[in-house]
């Protein structure tokens, strides 16, 4: 049985009277070509835990690559495709962003790699969950909307660059794996997809420098300068005087500045 063809993963999920969730955003995975790329981008791993496995057209693969596989999905109706697709596989019905990541990684064994097509409105939240256990694993190969990939990617002087871009290259080396095409899920979503590595990074920030960040991209097409002034309340004298002493133009867009800027912004002393 190949889930990654269309036919059989049509035949398997009516042989089990399945039909995607919409209000959990499920669209299956099915394309042979992108799950080869997945499994080949996440490296030379010992295990693998996925995150939202559906029926088990990754985790099938990952199972082939990998001697423990451990699978998390909220779904309780997966179970049994599971057993059936992925059966030596561990699975924890759970909740991804109510459940102990970092418990689930330890039980396996190092380096381990952490796999999720991302269902799309919870995206933000399962990549701020991801993060907080990224010394847990050695590497993440998360699927998103594209135009989400698109800004995590963006560099400086990117319009398409924000806080999640700041944020997320701060704590990962990030490098895109493979566009995703709607037709490559069952159903096919009204948007995009596309595939990044996500390789953890540990560097020694500021304590205020999410804050700064944010309060820095409040109004992306707004100054450094003016964003700062209204976020933290503080006079326009004031706030320039600061980013002059950390050599920091008033007058930069928050998408101009690179890494080290930031750190010297939030390092200016608020």
């Amino acid at each position: 049985m190949n889930l990654a063809d269309r036919g059989e993963l049509v035949g398997f999920l009516r042989r089990h009277g399945i039909d995607a969730n919409k209000g959990l955003g499920q669209h299956f995975l099915c394309s042979q070509s992108v799950v080869s790329k997945i499994i080949e981008a996440t490296g030379t791993a010992a295990a693998a835990l996925e995150v939202g496995p559906g029926p088990g057209v990754l985790s099938q693969a990952l199972t082939r690559k990998f001697p423990q596989v451990t699978l998390v999905e909220l779904d309780d109706r997966m179970e049994a495709l599971l057993r059936e697709s992925a059966p030596t596989a561990q699975f924890v019905q759970a909740d991804a962003l109510q459940t102990d990541l970092a418990v689930l990684l330890a039980e396996l064994p190092d380096p381990r790699v952490l796999v999720s097509n991302l269902p799309y409105y919870i995206t933000g939240p399962l990549l701020d969950r991801f993060s907080s256990v990224r010394a847990h694993f050695s590497m993440g190969v998360f699927m998103m909307q594209r135009e989400v990939g698109v800004r995590i990617l963006a560099k400086p002087g990117n319009r398409e660059r924000g806080a999640l871009s700041v944020m997320l290259q701060t704590q990962f080396e990030i490098s895109k794996v493979v566009d995703v095409p709607p037709g490559a899920f069952l159903p096919p979503p009204k948007v995009q997809s596309i595939v990044l590595a996500f390789k953890p990074r540990f560097v020694d920030l500021p304590e205020n420098f999410e804050k700064i960040v944010r309060a820095g991209f409040s109004q992306p097409r707004k100054t450094l300068a003016n964003n700062l002034m209204a976020n933290l309340r503080m006079e326009k004298s004031a706030v320039e005087s600061a980013l002059s002493g950390a050599g920091i133009d008033s007058m930069l867009r928050p998408h101009e500045l690179t890494h080290d800027q930031w750190v010297l912004v939030a390092n200016a002393g608020w």
